[in-house]
């Protein structure tokens, strides 16, 4: 089995696992169904924004005292992962720039971002870098581990491999200099959907 097959299977069978239990009083929930937990730290509250059905687990550090952070519907923040604001240094110092984070999008634990933009459907493994202004299109997968350096690219339907930087020409991508990827199926972005989903409706409170 390729590795693209072997992360589908992945999280097909993750849709099938156990219900994560959690201590309600360790949790805010908002009316739009967003769960962050105490033990998080989001600086600068009022320029976060979540759409909806948000998880932020403990240690996760959002940086929104920076410039704005923006996330849609169904994004899972895992645990001490670290989000700020993209930035350039100017001779008159350092511009912060906007970032905005789209639907279904999985963030594995210890990771620190630091992205332009991230696009919808996207999953992001633990222990990532994703540095300043680095551009995560639609549908794209993240392994663990992986760097991606600054003012990387990441083209929609493909997986990211530490060696590899991807140009797009035409909306497709093109190979691609030091290293290899391969290209995701258009089921990913379906995946994706029922996987984020199944992981916020698995998170559930305890009954103590």
């Amino acid at each position: 089995l390729t590795p693209v097959t072997l992360f589908l299977v992945f999280l097909e069978e993750s849709m099938l696992v156990a219900q994560t239990l959690y201590d309600k009083s360790e949790y805010i929930e908002t009316l739009t169904g967003n769960k962050v937990s105490k033990k998080s730290v989001l600086c600068g509250a009022n320029n976060i924004r979540l759409a909806g059905k948000t998880i932020i687990k403990p240690g996760a550090i959002i940086r929104g005292d920076l410039m704005n952070i923006i996330f849609g519907r169904l994004c899972m923040i895992g645990e001490d992962v670290v989000i700020r604001p993209s930035y350039k240094r100017f001779k008159s110092g350092i511009a912060y720039f906007p970032m905005t984070v789209g639907d279904h999008v999985f963030i594995g634990d210890n990771s620190v971002i630091a992205a332009a933009s991230i696009g919808s459907h996207v999953y992001i493994g633990k222990n990532c870098i994703i540095s300043k202004r680095c551009i995560l299109k639609d549908c794209c997968h993240i392994p663990d581990n992986t760097v991606l350096p600054p003012d990387t690219v990441v083209p929609s339907f493909t997986i990211y491999n530490n060696s590899t930087v991807h140009v797009q020409e035409g909306g497709g991508a093109s190979n691609i200099k030091n290293g290899a990827t391969e290209e995701l199926s258009e089921s990913f972005q379906e995946v994706m959907k029922d996987f984020t989903a199944s992981v916020y409706e698995s998170f559930t409170p305890s009954s103590s």
